[in-house]
């Protein structure tokens, strides 16, 4: 089953990116129903392009690579 998981991304000042889960959606269709909801609210409105909706697929493992902290690829 594939669920849609809607995001809004702003890259802040100091360049770091600003990411919140909005919500998921069994459709693309109430993803994008979701966005209408949210667009004029406090925020969101002065940063209308930064929502993402990405398919995801249930049941799936998503990460396989391992991961790198922040720390640790400073200290490389």
């Amino acid at each position: 089953m594939i669920v849609y998981k809607l995001y809004h991304v702003r890259t802040r000042p100091d360049g770091v990116e600003d990411e919140k889960l909005i919500g998921i959606y069994t459709t693309e269709q109430k993803a994008k129903e979701a966005i209408q909801r949210a667009i004029g609210l406090p925020g969101f409105r002065d940063f209308p392009d930064g929502f993402k909706i990405l398919e995801h697929l249930l049941d799936r493992d998503s990460w396989l690579e391992g991961f790198i902290t922040a720390e640790s690829a400073s200290m490389a």
